[in-house]
């Protein structure tokens, strides 16, 4: 087993994170949830799930218990809307020029497939089940060290994929289980408005099998020659 409690140890001292990295686990049937685990009480936003764990909570959560539409059918709960589905929703609000610019924007945000029954959230240092994802909220120069660290062994470059809607839910989440890539993004009205997430602070979504790679490369990076402290 990866020892999620000393990778949470290392990311937290070296980032100076405010709060737990989230571990987010996707289930599909009630006999795969982890044992010991309770359903929250509270009907809440998927980002606001993540930000209770943050703070120390360990949950799961049904479909009944997620109460923003569009995070259940990024995450595979439930069907998207009408509203959702043709544009409307976010044309209403108005995020876009037009109800064809809100349709095309909705057309490419990552969702899971519906199968989901119900999904998992714990501090990263409380997980007793391997996460999907890892979801860290940070200010911008702890996310400036946790991208190097991501290029640390190969290089190369990042391609973040964010449209600033549905920041938590899908660029976090669904983003990174679908593609098994990092994640940044710079959160979303709703995430800012309900979630938790200060202004000051962005978002990021980590694969599990990432972790150790990443745990090991924070170290080096955060403490180089030419990195600022």
């Amino acid at each position: 087993m990866t020892d999620y409690a000393q990778i949470s140890a290392t990311l937290k001292e070296a980032l100076h994170l405010t709060g737990s990295p989230v571990a987010v686990k996707i289930v599909t049937s009630e006999d795969k949830l982890p044992e010991g685990i309770s359903e929250i009480e509270e009907t809440v936003r998927h980002c606001r799930m993540v930000s209770l764990a943050r703070e120390g909570k360990v949950f799961y959560a049904t479909d009944s218990k997620h109460q923003c539409g569009g995070g259940a059918w990024v995450l595979g709960l439930r069907e998207i809307g009408p509203s959702m589905e043709s544009g409307e929703h976010y044309f209403r609000l108005g995020k876009y020029s037009s109800l064809g610019a809100s349709k095309r924007t909705v057309y490419n945000v990552p969702a899971l497939p519906q199968d989901t029954y119900a999904t998992v959230y714990a501090p990263l240092e409380k997980a007793t089940f391997i996460p999907d994802a890892v979801i860290i909220f940070a200010k911008p120069f702890s996310m400036l060290k946790l991208a190097q660290s991501t290029l640390y062994r190969l290089g190369g470059r990042l391609y973040p994929e964010f449209s600033g809607i549905q920041s938590v839910c899908s660029d976090a989440t669904s983003y990174v289980i679908l593609n098994g890539e990092p994640n940044y993004s710079l959160g979303c009205d709703g995430s800012r408005k309900f979630s938790g997430i200060a202004d000051e602070e962005m978002v990021v979504g980590l694969p599990a099998e990432r972790l150790e790679e990443l745990a090991a490369a924070v170290v080096p990076v955060t403490t180089a020659p030419g990195s600022k402290k």
